[in-house]
């Protein structure tokens, strides 16, 4: 059974639970209760988050980090400039293959938001989420990483489908995401088709 490792922010905990119980019998899914945050957290305890599985091996990794980046506190800078993100996201490709060189690896692109509903000292926006997201794009396909476009997912998704102006903890918003991952893992697992199994995350998000 392959061995899927699923690391990302607090998008990424509205929709592991329900990969995990859709692939139940298909691929082991793995991934850390905490909030991956931003680029360079990610790579800091990457190493730590594959230790999880056994022999410290996984066979795909899916992957996302950008809306911490790109946050703007008190009406300054976004927390990570983007040039910068663009290094720590190279680096986090060079340690994935270095570590993981034969897994397949899936890049998802940050989500959209609704800024209008967002308090002033504590703000993204979508036109710096969708260059964040550029700017990753143009890295991980240098390394030849597939890219699961969860940007475009959101953006035709309902105002019903945010949980609040960040998250998309409903059935509407699970639901795609789920289903936008499981469309890249079932070729590689060998599936035609992968059943949707929806757990909708309840916990208030913690840090995003």
């Amino acid at each position: 059974m392959k061995k899927i490792l699923l690391l990302g922010d607090s998008i990424r905990i509205g929709y592991d639970k329900s990969v995990r119980l859709s692939l139940e019998g298909v691929a082991e899914v793995v991934f850390p209760e905490e909030n991956c945050r931003f680029a360079s957290y990610l790579l800091r305890y990457f190493h730590e988050y594959l230790n999880t599985l056994a022999h410290g091996k996984a066979d795909i990794i899916c992957w996302n980090a950008g809306l911490w980046d790109c946050l703007r506190l008190f009406e300054e800078e976004p927390h990570t400039p983007v040039e910068h993100y663009t290094f720590m996201i190279e680096r986090i490709c060079r340690r994935i293959k270095k570590l993981c060189p034969d897994a397949r690896v899936i890049f998802s692109t940050s989500t959209t938001v609704q800024s209008e509903k967002m308090d002033k000292d504590f703000k993204r926006y979508n036109e710096e989420i969708a260059a964040y997201n550029e700017a990753a794009l143009s890295v991980v396909k240098q390394y030849g990483f597939e890219v699961c476009d969860l940007f475009t997912v959101s953006q035709g998704l309902s105002d019903a489908a945010h949980s609040d102006p960040v998250h998309y903890y409903t059935p509407e918003g699970t639901e795609a995401f789920t289903k936008a991952l499981l469309s890249h893992l079932a070729p590689i697992l060998g599936e035609k088709e992968i059943l949707y199994r929806e757990v909708i995350h309840v916990k208030a998000p913690v840090g995003i």
